[in-house]
């Protein structure tokens, strides 16, 4: 009977017990999955721990607003030389690859006289149409005995002039508010450094392009038009190269718009203000945790990385480093502030 006890315990003893020790284990993770809540908080205790927002204060410092942009040297558009008369081509002037000023000749067009002759003959007399602008005939549209109509384009001359154009992203737009007027022109292998005047900003107009009865028919192209930077669509920065720069259709180039300096100003990080342009606004940290409190600031120089404020805050303020989060827009939209 001994000799038989130890194979009784290894056959139902101790695989009994390693299957109660199993469900013992099972039981206790089954009480921590789902069941560990209703005992939570029993000894009175709650979480405390509160997630501060990074916050930075108000620096004073030096800002510079440069806007760097990738362009492209055209040649400017050519002008239209049009008919100033109704009538009747008797001859052309000029051939295309003249050299031209404005009053160079062009064609020559006969026209009717208003007034007949005493015996009721019709009167006519010629018009002499000239260039218009100075530069190279670059086409000549008209032929001996072609009739023509006031405002119709006879030819196009080509100016000798040209001007830098890029691309701008709509939102670097704020970053020229200022309106400066030049720019510093930088072609790898060419002249050096030279700067460019007259600049502009301009977008298509709504409707300029088409409508309902078909393309608009507009100017010659240009550098800034349909075969120039903003072709795409969207805002172009154009400026004129000086007559003494020697340059070619083609090159690429770096414009550099200034839009402005300051020393000593007022400087936070972009990241800390909602709002672009002249106006914005900036949050204080909540000191007992609730909502951020907004205040209303004025805007300066704004160089892609810090923004100036020019009234609102003083040096040493500290404000949120990041504009806060949707639920705290919420928080101050409901104190009568918007997002």
């Amino acid at each position: 009977m001994s000799s038989s006890s130890p194979g009784v315990m290894r056959r139902w003893v101790f695989p009994v017990l390693r299957l109660v020790v199993f469900a013992a284990i099972a039981a206790a993770l089954v009480k921590l999955a789902f069941f560990s809540g209703a005992t939570a908080g029993a000894d009175g205790i709650s979480p405390t721990g509160v997630v501060a927002e990074p916050t930075t204060t108000v620096q004073s410092g030096s800002i510079r607003n440069d806007l760097t942009l990738d362009a492209t040297v055209f040649a400017d558009a050519a002008a239209p030389v049009r008919a100033t008369a109704a009538g009747e081509v008797t001859k052309v002037a000029a051939a295309p690859g003249a050299a031209v000023d404005a009053a160079t000749p062009v064609a020559v067009v006969k026209h009717q006289l208003e007034t007949p002759a005493a015996d009721g003959s019709p009167r006519y007399s010629t018009e002499t149409i000239a260039a218009g602008a100075a530069g190279t005939l670059s086409a000549v549209d008209v032929l001996v005995g072609q009739q023509v109509s006031v405002g119709d384009v006879l030819g196009q001359v080509a100016p000798p002039t040209f001007n830098v154009s890029g691309s701008i992203a709509a939102v670097q737009q704020y970053r020229l508010l200022s309106k400066p007027t030049e720019a510093k022109v930088t072609i790898a292998g060419g002249p050096e450094p030279f700067t460019c005047t007259g600049l502009t900003v301009s977008a298509p107009l709504a409707g300029a392009s088409g409508g309902s009865d078909g393309p608009a028919q507009g100017p010659a192209p240009s550098a800034g038009s349909s075969s120039g930077a903003g072709s795409s669509g969207g805002p172009t920065v154009r400026c004129a190269v000086p007559a003494e720069v020697t340059v070619f259709a083609g090159l690429a180039a770096k414009l550099t718009i200034g839009a402005g300096s300051a020393d000593g100003a007022l400087i936070v990080p972009a990241t800390a203000v909602e709002g672009a342009g002249a106006a914005g606004t900036v949050y204080r940290p909540a000191a007992d945790g609730g909502a951020p409190t907004p205040v209303k600031v004025q805007l300066g120089i704004f160089d892609g990385r810090q923004v100036q404020i020019v009234a609102g805050l003083k040096k040493g303020d500290e404000i949120l480093e990041f504009v806060p989060s949707k639920v705290d827009e919420q928080a101050a939209s409901a104190n009568g502030f918007g997002g």
